[in-house]
Formats: C-alpha cells, sequence, structure tokens
C-alpha cells in the first residue's frame, strides 16, 4: 500500500517549497494566484489531505479563532459574523462559532484550552469578567460591538449616534419622545440612552423616566413597549428604539392600534439591518459598518495574537439614514383603541 502523500511531496511536485505549500493551502494573501495554482494542481495529483492535527502541533498553532455570539435569532449577529469570518479567512484562520455562556469562568476556561488561537466577543456585560479572565489565561481578544468597561481590554465599537436621531426629531418638532432600550448592563444600551438624553438636554429637553421602558431586544419586546407607551396617558410623538429588531416591533404596534407610522407616531432605530431596508418596513436608522468593523476588529485581534498586549478603544462613527418611518407630529392623535 502507497504511503500517503506529504505536504514536501506537494513542494517537490509544484516546484516550491514546504512552507510556501503550507500557506497556499491556507489561502494566505502572501502567496500569488500563479503559485497558489500550482500547489493546488500537485495536491490534487498527489491527492494530498493537509493534517491539521500535525500542523497544529508543529505551529502550536490551532488556526482556528473563537466568535462568541448572541443567539443568532437578532437577525444582528448573523450580519456581524458573517464579515468577522470573511476577515479571519483572508488571514488563514477558521471562524468556531461559540454560544454566549452566562458563566464567565466557564467560558474562559473553554476559550484557553488550546482549540483557538484568539476570540473575537460580540456580546458581553459592560462589567464581564470575561477581559480578566482570558487575560490571566494568555488568551488574544478583542471585544466587538458590545465593549466592556475593563481599562486593559482591546475594544472595537460604534459611536452611540443618538445625537443623530434627536437632532432629526426635534427638527421635526417632536417634543415628546420615548425610549424603548435594552439592559443598562450592555454598553450598546447603556450609551445610546445617555447620547440620547444628552442630545435632548442640548435642545431643552428631557424624557420622563416613564417614558424609557427597559425591555428584550426583540420584536414582541418592542411590540409590547410601544403598546405598553401609546396607551399611557400621555403618549410619545415619537419612539426612539434600541435596535431595529425593537424598531419593527414598534412598528408592528402602531399597525396593531389602526395608527400608521410617520403619519400618527414617528418610530426610528438604530443599525441599519437588512430589513430595515425593505419597502415594506423603510426605517429611519442610524447605520452601522459591520464590514468596517468586522475589518478593524479582525486587525485588532491579529495584533493580539502577534504579541500586542497594549489596551485599544477603537469607535467607529456612524450616520443616518433617512427612510420613511419618521415625520412631522400631528397636532392630535387618533382615538385609541377600545
Amino acid at each position: 500500500m502507497p504511503r500517503p502523500a506529504t505536504s514536501i511531496d506537494v513542494a517537490a511536485r509544484a516546484g516550491v517549497s514546504q512552507p510556501t505549500v503550507s500557506r497556499a493551502l491556507r489561502n494566505l494573501p502572501s502567496i500569488s494566484p500563479e503559485t497558489k495554482e500550482r500547489v493546488y494542481r500537485a495536491a490534487r495529483e498527489l491527492n494530498y489531505v493537509p493534517r491539521e492535527a500535525g500542523r497544529s502541533l508543529a505551529t502550536r498553532r490551532s488556526r482556528r479563532v473563537a466568535i462568541i455570539s448572541e443567539a443568532l435569532t437578532n437577525p444582528y449577529y448573523p450580519e456581524l459574523i458573517e464579515p468577522l469570518r470573511r476577515e479571519l479567512a483572508h488571514l488563514g484562520y477558521r471562524a468556531v462559532l461559540v454560544a454566549d455562556s452566562s458563566d464567565d469562568v466557564l467560558t474562559a476556561d473553554a476559550l484557553s484550552d488550546g482549540s483557538y488561537d484568539g476570540v473575537l466577543v460580540t456580546t458581553a456585560a459592560r462589567d464581564s469578567r470575561l477581559a480578566e479572565d482570558l487575560r490571566s489565561r494568555d488568551v488574544p481578544h478583542v471585544f466587538v460591538n458590545r465593549t466592556v468597561d475593563d481599562p486593559l481590554s482591546r475594544n472595537c465599537g460604534f459611536s452611540n449616534g443618538a445625537h443623530l436621531l434627536a437632532d432629526l426629531l426635534v427638527e421635526q418638532g417632536h417634543r415628546r419622545i420615548a425610549l424603548l432600550t435594552g439592559p443598562s448592563q450592555f454598553s450598546t444600551a447603556f450609551e445610546r440612552e445617555q447620547g440620547l438624553r444628552e442630545a435632548l438636554r442640548e435642545h431643552g429637553l428631557r424624557i420622563p423616566d416613564r417614558q424609557v421602558l427597559r425591555i428584550d431586544y426583540t420584536v414582541s419586546g418592542g411590540r409590547n413597549g410601544a403598546l405598553t407607551l401609546l396607551t399611557s396617558s400621555e403618549p410619545p410623538t415619537a419612539i426612539v428604539c434600541g435596535n431595529d429588531v425593537v424598531a419593527i416591533g414598534a412598528l408592528n404596534a402602531v399597525r396593531a392600534m389602526g395608527w400608521r407610522a410617520p403619519d400618527d407616531v414617528s418610530i426610528v432605530g438604530f443599525d441599519d439591518i437588512p430589513a430595515a431596508g425593505w419597502d415594506i418596513v423603510s426605517l429611519t436608522t442610524v447605520h452601522c459598518d459591520l464590514n468596517a468593523l468586522a475589518s478593524v476588529s479582525v486587525a485588532a485581534l491579529h495584533e493580539a495574537m502577534e504579541g500586542e498586549k497594549s489596551p485599544l478603544r477603537h469607535i467607529l462613527e456612524v450616520s443616518l439614514v433617512r427612510r420613511d418611518s419618521h415625520g412631522r407630529p400631528r397636532e392630535k392623535l387618533p382615538p385609541k383603541p377600545a
């Protein structure tokens, strides 16, 4: 029985060095397309199968990066994970999705067993111990989108952009503005709420605490929260939603009441997920460039995997997307449903 082909055999057939074979088969950008094609052809002719276990032992690298994600029922996360995966693949790393865990210590133990060269954390509470635990285990990591308060951590996220929505709504004439937001333990919810309050104060306005509801970041959470606000004794003329999923739920509530947005109430969101741009939704929102976030986050992680240990806080700017869910407030709201 003939012995299996090795990477040295492939290198001899392709007329290149063995390290070049390794880099070509990992699709690293430092290898020219012509060289990659020669290596691929030689590997096919020899029926060569790379041995990942042996490669990991030789290099002490797994070429795998863990991505810790929120539940994928929120469409924001698949939209973020895919560009992260692409950026990692461009550097020759395989992305491994890890379900979020409420126990940071168990998560850190699982992430530090040598299975991963680095970790991208897309969901974490502001006071999470995960940064400290990963750092103590010498696991390179970056917090993406939701950042942590740990001053020694590496964070990549977006500016809160709430002033863009505040300026828009005030310009339209709104004075009764409510907020549907998530738990303040998450950086995105905390920063967007604080940013909205500060921006409205600059316009001489404030949001009464009764007009701020903390809800689950789900369609049903947005729907139920909006119904609570719109059936109150003093309903708002505009609702700022902590993300687009919540905003879509709020639009459902408006429709359930027999009202229309923006004729009867304005609804605005954050993130600019693809569904926000559908004609049937046409949501005014804050655009967050997930491709740009993925690029800077993976670059920051690669620096960490190469030995960079200094703290990092990279904040990307956002932009306003004007669609059809905002308008001027009505002088008199239609009757509430019985």
